[in-house]
């Protein structure tokens, strides 16, 4: 299986979410006041849940990130991309001082999906190509529908939990630059 390393990102970043449920969240979570004072936290936040069905969704989710990885055999190089927009993604939330906490794999796992299309989208042919194309217009979709210019966050669409679109739009630039940067830099190898 080439995507060994994807999937071993996939499954730490599940791992950790399990794991932080017996975790005091306040210690955890994202604030950009303690950003400087307590950097883990663009690390730990991904793994902090705001309730079970937040939880729930974002460990579906990372499998099927996880599956996406498989599918298209991605190399090391780009599971280290998406590595590296792990803690971007928190430092992204700076740009929203209103968003004072944040929690969970969204960001994250948006940057997974970026680093995905962008690496497909530059390195396959022909079908492979088509899907990543499919893959990163039904990710501009969502992102331009989620409206992250607007409030820091959003209550409904039956989730008991508020939502962060800005983290979503964060992950995805972030991934998308550094799964171009790792192609681009494997190109050069």
């Amino acid at each position: 299986m080439k995507a060994r390393a994807w999937v071993a990102l996939a499954a730490l970043l599940a791992a950790g979410a399990l794991a932080a449920r017996w975790l005091p969240a306040p210690a955890l979570d994202w604030e950009p006041a303690l950003a400087l004072t307590q950097p883990w936290r663009a690390w730990t936040a991904a793994f902090v849940h705001w309730s079970g069905l937040h939880l729930g969704a974002n460990l579906a989710a990372t499998a099927v990130v996880g599956a996406l990885g498989v599918a298209a055999r991605l190399p090391d190089r780009a599971a280290l991309a998406w590595f590296a927009a792990w803690p971007l993604t928190q430092l992204t939330l700076l740009a929203r001082p209103d968003l004072l906490h944040y929690g969970g794999l969204s960001g994250v796992l948006h940057a997974g999906v970026a680093v995905a299309a962008a690496w497909l989208l530059l390195d396959a042919r022909g079908a492979r190509r088509a899907v990543a194309a499919a893959i990163a217009a039904g990710l501009v979709a969502k992102l331009v529908l989620e409206q992250p210019w607007g409030p820091a966050l959003r209550w409904g669409g039956g989730w008991d939990f508020p939502v962060a679109p800005w983290a979503h739009l964060g992950g995805a630039i972030v991934g998308a630059a550094l799964g171009t940067g790792a192609w681009l830099t494997r190109r050069r190898a």
